[in-house]
């Protein structure tokens, strides 16, 4: 049962990071553009505009697989629930992987939307 309750936590981590940092970038993008915190790919780095775009459409998409994400993960585990503790664990390293899909594929359409919205230059259209 620890080994279940270790997975469970660590299993955890990701939806629940997804969730916070999207609530977060939801309700403020970080104050300055920078090469530490938040989501910085060249696009979304361009101006405070696209910054700011990209936060938001960033963390709906996180906020949104994030709870997914705790649903599936929680159902998944429960399954294993009693099971050895190799089962537990490649079920648990399985999850791990299927939760890194979407926390990197959100990359792929927020990067779609900010070029929708903006020129290369950064500028509105």
């Amino acid at each position: 049962m620890g080994f279940w309750i270790f997975m469970l936590i660590m299993d955890l981590l990701i939806p629940f990071t997804m969730i916070g940092f999207g609530k977060m970038f939801l309700k403020k993008a970080p104050d300055q553009i920078n090469y530490v915190f938040g989501y910085r790919t060249s696009m979304s780095m361009k101006n405070q505009d696209t910054w700011v775009f990209a936060h938001h459409y960033c963390g709906k998409i996180w906020y949104i697989c994030g709870l997914i994400l705790l649903v599936v993960s929680l159902i998944v585990l429960l399954l294993v629930m009693g099971k050895s503790n190799d089962a537990i664990g490649n079920v648990g390293g399985i999850l791990c992987v299927f939760q890194m899909i979407p926390l990197v594929g959100s990359i792929i359409p927020t990067e779609i939307a900010l070029r929708k919205n903006f020129d290369k230059y950064g500028n509105k259209r």
